[in-house]
């Protein structure tokens, strides 16, 4: 079983080095790439004020937290989230930057030392751009690219953009991984009959059509396309190696 969280965090400003502080955490599970419905989401009351910038790109002012949990308040039941899990972020330096550095501030009463302790990463927008060069590789950029809605997202939004980037990573490396897993649920359901038929012995042959040379390079170059969109993870070069 693959278990991986889609993360966002939304924040006072750019920098935590400067005091800057985690004011939204968005989370939704995938479980074999298919979304789960458990996700995790929360406001968070930063201690401090929230730069003018940052709330044009979010949305969110400083009399919509003042009443939220702190960070310390919500980090147990996060990490109970997310351990173990690989998290995919977009841009993932920004938000484990800020996780680690609210991590650093609650000291000994930490549920570890850095966010790296309990998870993998896989940071999206650096395998973005080593699948599209040169190209605009942002969130909104992504989904024109791959036809994803993303429509509602007038303002940045930790759960919102979670959620569109479960969408946009799913189709990005590779979209119909699920397909022979999605077979097998129906034939537990019963929607696939299973009863075998059998062949008859004196059938006329079949016509067999070999692939031309021309065929066969479409072919390598496209299972190598995949290969490289999953990180080396085509089956049939791993059957052909």
């Amino acid at each position: 079983m693959t278990r991986q969280i889609i993360f966002d965090t939304e924040t006072t400003g750019l920098e935590p080095s400067q005091g800057h502080r985690i004011i939204e955490i968005g989370a939704v599970e995938m479980v074999n790439r298919r979304l789960t419905g458990n996700r995790f989401h929360q406001y968070i009351n930063p201690e401090r004020a929230i730069d003018a910038g940052a709330m044009e790109v979010h949305g969110i002012t400083d009399a919509m937290v003042v009443d939220k949990p702190r960070f310390a308040d919500i980090a147990a039941d996060l990490f109970a989230f997310v351990t173990g899990a690989e998290l995919v972020i977009h841009n993932a330096p920004f938000d484990v930057g800020f996780l680690n550095s609210e991590l650093q501030r609650l000291g000994a009463a930490a549920p570890v030392q850095r966010m790296e302790d309990c998870c993998r990463v896989l940071d999206t927008l650096k395998l973005a751009r080593t699948m599209h060069p040169g190209q605009k590789n942002d969130l909104n950029s992504l989904c024109r690219r791959y036809s994803i809605d993303n429509s509602q997202r007038t303002l940045h939004g930790a759960l919102l953009d979670a959620e569109i980037l479960a969408d946009v990573y799913v189709t990005m490396t590779g979209g119909q991984a699920v397909l022979f897993q999605d077979m097998a649920d129906a034939n537990k359901s019963g929607a696939i009959p299973s009863a075998i038929r059998k062949i008859d012995a004196n059938r006329p042959l079949l016509l067999v059509i070999r692939a031309n040379e021309g065929e066969h390079a479409a072919h390598t170059a496209w299972m190598d396309e995949i290969d490289k969109k999953t990180g080396g993870k085509c089956l049939w070069n791993t059957l052909k190696a």
